[in-house]
């Protein structure tokens, strides 16, 4: 199931980074020097009571100026607002209600989007209570105080906000069939990818508005199997600031993937691998769901000589090196170049990402790794490592059993995980590990 996507959204300089950051703990303060994984994060998983969601931050709304820079944090935020089930409408206390804040609230009216109006900087409820009460103006509803810098009215804020998710809707919306996230950067060529899927198969089953989304979800049908493409190709904003394109982009990919078992990375074979295409395969990545990386243009790369093949495969694997499961294949969506594969690689992927391996078996293959390379050690005490279960699909994901997980190291989990993709493939999809620790039998 999808999890509920939140926007905030507000003004420049009411503190939503603050709060974006409060809410997402420590997972944004996590700086990885993994390609892919952006350090500017604009996006994070939070967990409210039993409620997951991923939240998103915009740039700040100046809804009438031409300032280049404020233009496309406008765009930002719109984008934004379309994507989310449930926008958090911030504004400050200390600055009062401006002009703005009323033009930003007629844009959040339009949306139809439920709106949590919340109240930020009231340090002091006693002191601020009565300017909040101004924000009724705004005619969303009651205004909700908080202060983000010292985490009061967080909790009522947030049972707010997952009161408005449509938990039915999103059971509806669950069926069998393969779906299926094209992403990438724009112009890689990924609306063509599915026009020529379309054109060639000839079955276009519906053409369904992507429920709460602002992406297209088709449905093709091949060999009586049917899937559902989310493209987010035709959703581009022009700007001239790089850096807001790519954000943007990020905002429709983790909607698109978050609603996906497969993602397709679209990269231009004109181009190269580039490290805007690291960052959206570190989204997917991020949410361990299946990948395939789909070499577009091909067919008018300049140059190319037996070897191009194996030389643009090193460099893949180079820049991407995080996912080294990711399925490869060279395609071309003008001529339909190895498209009818793009299928049979997606099957294989489906068929992995949600493969259940027995317990007995997995624990001859540990067994059997533990005996041909020790576990690592520290200052005498040896990590034993007693049991191994599959406990969930999509992505695989084992629980190991060990005496002691400060032991653990991830060069000894990648060895076992190569043991496990040894025996069983798991092509194109991540495999999750988790320790646990049981006490040692005296």
């Amino acid at each position: 199931m999808s999890k509920p996507i939140v926007a905030i959204v507000g003004r420049p300089n009411v503190g939503k980074s603050t709060l974006f950051n409060v809410l997402a703990g420590s997972k944004i303060s996590i700086v990885k020097d993994t390609p892919g994984v952006t350090r500017d994060r604009i996006y994070a998983d939070v967990n409210w009571l039993d409620y997951n969601f991923t939240m998103i931050d915009t740039g700040g709304i100046e809804p009438e100026s031409e300032d280049i820079i404020l233009k496309s944090m406008r765009q930002q935020a719109e984008i934004a607002i379309e994507t989310a089930d449930v926008i958090i409408f911030l504004v400050d206390v200390r600055q009062g209600l401006v002009d703005a804040d009323g033009k930003v609230a007629d844009m959040l009216r339009r949306s139809g989007k439920p709106v949590v109006l919340v109240v930020n900087k009231v340090d002091s409820f006693e002191k601020f209570m009565p300017d909040v009460y101004e924000f009724y103006n705004l005619g969303l509803g009651d205004p909700f105080p908080i202060s983000s810098s010292s985490q009061l009215g967080l909790g009522d804020m947030l049972d707010e906000v997952v009161s408005h998710f449509d938990m039915e809707a999103r059971g509806e919306e669950e069926d069998e069939r393969p779906k299926v996230a094209i992403i990438g950067k724009p112009n890689v060529g990924k609306s063509s990818i599915i026009n020529k899927l379309l054109g060639e198969d000839r079955v276009i089953v519906s053409d369904i508005a992507g429920t709460t989304r602002d992406a297209i979800d088709t449905a093709i049908v091949r060999d009586d199997k049917e899937y559902v493409f989310i493209d987010t190709a035709g959703l581009r904003r022009k700007s001239k600031i790089n850096e807001e394109i790519e954000r943007f982009s990020v905002i429709r990919t983790v909607s698109a993937v978050e609603r996906a078992d497969v993602c397709v990375l679209v990269i231009d074979a004109t181009e190269g691998v580039t490290e805007q295409d690291a960052k959206i395969a570190g989204i997917a990545h991020d949410r361990g769901k299946g990948m395939i990386i789909a070499v577009n243009k091909w067919d008018i790369l300049p140059d190319k000589n037996d070897k191009s093949v194996y030389k643009f495969t090193e460099d893949v694997r180079r820049i991407l090196s995080f996912m080294p499961y990711a399925e490869i294949i060279f395609i071309s969506a003008k001529t339909g170049q190895r498209l009818p594969k793009l299928f049979d690689l997606i099957d294989v992927v489906v068929d992995n990402h949600a493969l259940r391996i027995g317990t007995g078996v997995l624990n001859e293959i540990l067994t059997e790794a533990v005996a041909m390379q020790e576990p690592p050690s520290d200052k005498g005490k040896k990590l034993r490592l007693y049991y191994m279960t599959e406990v969930s699909v999509k992505p695989p994901t084992f629980v190991i059993f060990v005496n002691d997980k400060n032991l653990t190291h991830f060069s000894y989990t990648r060895y076992i995980e190569n043991r496990i993709r040894d025996a069983f493939g798991f092509n194109g999809t991540p495999i999750h590990f988790i320790y646990r620790e049981r006490k040692e039998k005296g």
